[in-house]
């Protein structure tokens, strides 16, 4: 099973680019991970640009999640949001034809030095991917709270944090296999 990871921070050192880079050895057997390029190389997303033809760096991204059996997003929070080069890479990926994120599983989680962890940008992030029909799952949450004290020279130190991201990722694996099971039924 493949799965992708878009990383909400451009930060040289940041929390959520290290618990993106902890996430596969904490997955389930079978799984592999692929982070996705960084969403500071897409342009800020403008009408005029689209009308010209879809620029190579999202066409590129697009058909990444489109051939992966899910995609995590791991991200930051800015001013209790959603940090706008993430915004900008959703907004990019919805104008692709096909759309990549509908019905794509679907997992969220940020790390924050806050003693929230992030929540307020999970909130909102998940109200825009109701736009973009994704199919996220919505239990169990991780949101790593006082991540300078977990993780360290980039690397996700704290083993408490990393059985419960261990066990969000056998959540989601589950999730993700229930879903192409669906997709299969279906089809």
């Amino acid at each position: 099973m493949k799965w992708v990871v878009l990383v909400g921070s451009v930060r040289s050192g940041s929390f959520n680019a290290a618990l993106a880079r902890a996430l596969e050895p904490l997955s389930p057997d079978g799984v592999s991970i692929e982070i996705l390029p960084s969403v500071a190389e897409m342009p800020i997303y403008d009408g005029d640009i689209e009308a010209a033809g879809i620029p190579g760096q999202v066409s590129s991204v697009g058909d990444k999640v489109r051939a992966a059996d899910a995609l995590v997003i791991v991200t930051p929070e800015y001013n209790y949001s959603v940090p706008g080069g993430l915004k900008n890479a959703i907004d990019w990926l919805s104008r692709l034809k096909p759309q990549p994120l509908k019905g794509k599983p679907t997992l969220i989680m940020s790390a924050s030095p806050s003693t929230m962890g992030g929540a307020r940008s999970q909130y909102h992030l998940r109200q825009v991917l109701v736009a973009v029909d994704a199919d996220v799952m919505n239990v169990p949450e991780v949101m790593v709270a006082q991540a300078h004290t977990k993780i360290a020279d980039g690397t996700l130190t704290d083993q408490g944090t990393r059985d419960f991201v261990a066990g969000q990722l056998a959540a989601f694996h589950a999730f993700v296999r229930k879903a192409k099971a669906g997709e299969a039924a279906e089809a």
